[in-house]
């Protein structure tokens, strides 16, 4: 299964490319698109001209009024998660509210603002039940466990020594 990368703008792009390079790592083949949910109507698109054949997880990273993951989540049964992007008058809180108050029945996941990495994270976590990328995670995550007990012992040490 492949992930499906929406953006509601190109000004999205330098922050989702992290999620780009984390799913390039775990080999998680990706698209990366941008599809308004305002000026190009994503809710036709996605029934007409994207079908989700294919595709495991949908990532939609959107600022400000932020509807294009409810969009994609009210036309798909595939898991979809919300990248709310920092900016505009709230710098971000109005996107983080709009991803996050999905109605009962159409769940967008929801990272933090301008969490594309993490949401490539979640989406490895989804599809980790296929195949081999169950043990690839488990490898990422005790190689963060390892590294934050050297810092951990590093500190320690340092602490100890004032």
């Amino acid at each position: 299964k492949k992930v499906a990368i929406i953006m509601g703008s190109d000004s999205d792009w330098p922050v989702v490319k992290g999620a780009c390079t984390v799913l390039k790592d775990f080999g998680v083949p990706y698209e990366a698109h941008i599809l308004s949910a305002t000026a190009t109507g994503s809710r036709r698109r996605v029934r007409q001209e994207r079908p989700c054949e294919g595709y495991g997880v949908i990532l939609c990273a959107a600022g400000m009024a932020a509807h294009l993951a409810g969009a994609f989540a009210a036309n798909t049964t595939l898991p979809v998660v919300g990248i709310p992007m920092k900016g505009g008058a709230m710098d971000g809180l109005d996107a983080l509210l709009a991803t996050v108050q999905m109605p009962s029945g159409f769940p967008v996941a929801t990272v933090a603002l301008n969490g594309a990495k993490n949401a490539a994270y979640l989406a490895v976590a989804i599809l980790a039940g296929h195949d081999e990328l169950a043990a690839k995670l488990d490898s990422f995550r005790a190689d963060t466990a390892a590294a934050i007990a050297r810092k951990d012992a590093a500190i320690a040490a340092e602490a100890a020594a004032l």
